[in-house]
């Protein structure tokens, strides 16, 4: 259970260093939709990886409100990006030969080739 979490966790980390190095501008609330997570879970987030030093966010000069963020990664916000790319495609390709192997025997069990 605690390794699905952790899973999960990095997954989500990994899915929001991705949606901000394409949008930096981006709201909690609009991560928190993108990545399916509540927007509470989106700011602890946000705050974590600020923490870690894998974000910095500054403050819109042009903006008016002065209330908007930029959250930009740091380079080595980048290097976990890259590193939890990797794990998370190492992870889905094991998963991907498991459900192979599980599908080939359900379909020599029914005894037919369902495409």
């Amino acid at each position: 259970m605690a390794s699905r979490r952790k899973e999960y966790q990095e997954d989500a980390k990994l899915r929001v260093l991705q949606i901000l190095n394409k949008n930096p501008q981006m709201t909690s609330r609009e991560i928190a939709q993108k990545v399916g997570i509540s927007n509470g879970s989106a700011y602890y987030l946000l705050i974590s990886l600020i923490d870690k030093g894998l974000l910095k966010y500054a403050s819109f000069k042009e903006n008016p409100r002065k209330i908007k963020y930029s959250y930009i990664l740091t380079p080595k916000g980048i290097r976990e990006k890259s590193m939890l790319s990797s794990k998370f495609l190492v992870r889905k390709k094991q998963e991907y030969e498991t459900l192979k192997k599980v599908i080939a025997n359900l379909e020599r069990d029914v005894g037919s080739d369902i495409n």
